[in-house]
């Protein structure tokens, strides 16, 4: 098998073929794409497997003369895109490749990779049935909380730009997550400019005020909840359910999977669950071959 596997650096890469792998496989995502890696990663090389019939994109980056592989921020899981199954086998080979190159390496396989690696939850809801069919999935404690919304003086809005979304969750949540650089927001900011298509925001508004809103990436098979903002006027009104209800009310029927992007905390994980989601686990590969000395210092 390995003999079919190379290693291409960016400029090697054949954009289309790269992409349509990405769009045919089986298990691909937003975050797979070209045009996307292009954007989040300060570099990316890749390893393809025959003509791209499965392919892994490689995000890197450097420190101290010395490359390592690391998962940037916006980007929840990477791993092999194929049509066919992620084999042991195939994901061995793949990640042989990786220790020739890089001395360090921290990566988020995507949940179609064969599971011998510790995992982290991610939930996500089929939006196929009727909206009254998505609401019988609902836990009853949801319900109770969207009856309070319904007298909230609520409303749903298509209205808005993704960079006010972004910069309020920076305002107010910025300091949980301090590996999220400036230019990170910088870099998503721009692919939502670049390629609107792709993103859908929506908010709850109330008296002409916010109250909560979201930015989602959009492909063939999946909405990614990628930012969510509830503003304090919101959180008693309820206006984050409020908000998701009327996402699955607006998308119920169509073919997507909603992706919550996350969570392992227990009290998001609950809150996701309540929507009637289901875990779709994904996984966590990493090994360090630094020399002892070396304190290694994330970026």
């Amino acid at each position: 098998m390995q003999s079919h596997l190379q290693y291409l650096t960016r400029d090697q890469v054949d954009t289309g073929r790269w992409d349509q792998c990405i769009h045919t496989a089986a298990n691909g995502l937003i975050y797979g794409y070209s045009w996307y890696l292009d954007g989040m990663a300060r570099h990316w090389d890749a390893l393809v497997w025959n003509d791209y019939e499965a392919v892994m994109p490689l995000t890197w980056n450097r420190k101290w003369g010395i490359q390592y592989i690391y998962t940037p921020p916006f980007v929840q899981q990477l791993g092999i895109f194929t049509k066919a199954a992620v084999t042991k086998e195939m994901e061995t080979a793949f990640l042989n490749e990786l220790p020739k190159r890089f001395r360090f390496t921290e990566l988020f396989l995507n949940y179609a990779h064969p599971g011998s690696h510790p995992t982290r939850s991610n939930f996500i809801c089929p939006l196929h049935g009727s909206y009254e069919q998505l609401r019988n999935n609902y836990r009853n404690v949801l319900l109770k909380n969207l009856k309070r919304a319904a007298h909230a003086g609520l409303e749903y809005t298509t209205q808005l730009q993704a960079a006010v979304v972004l910069d309020a969750w920076r305002e107010l949540y910025g300091a949980r997550f301090q590996h999220v650089r400036t230019h990170h927001y910088q870099r998503f900011k721009k692919i939502c400019e670049q390629h609107p298509h792709h993103v859908v925001v929506r908010a709850a508004v109330c008296a002409n005020a916010l109250c909560s809103a979201v930015i989602l990436l959009k492909d063939h098979r999946r909405l990614y909840l990628m930012v969510s903002v509830t503003w304090p006027a919101g959180k008693g009104k309820q206006a984050n359910r409020f908000l998701l209800d009327s996402i699955f009310r607006e998308f119920a029927g169509t073919q997507l999977l909603f992706d919550f992007e996350g969570s392992d905390i227990p009290g998001i994980a609950m809150y996701f669950k309540n929507f009637g989601a289901i875990d779709q686990p994904y996984y966590f590969y990493r090994y360090n071959r630094l020399p002892r000395l070396v304190k290694w210092l994330k970026s």
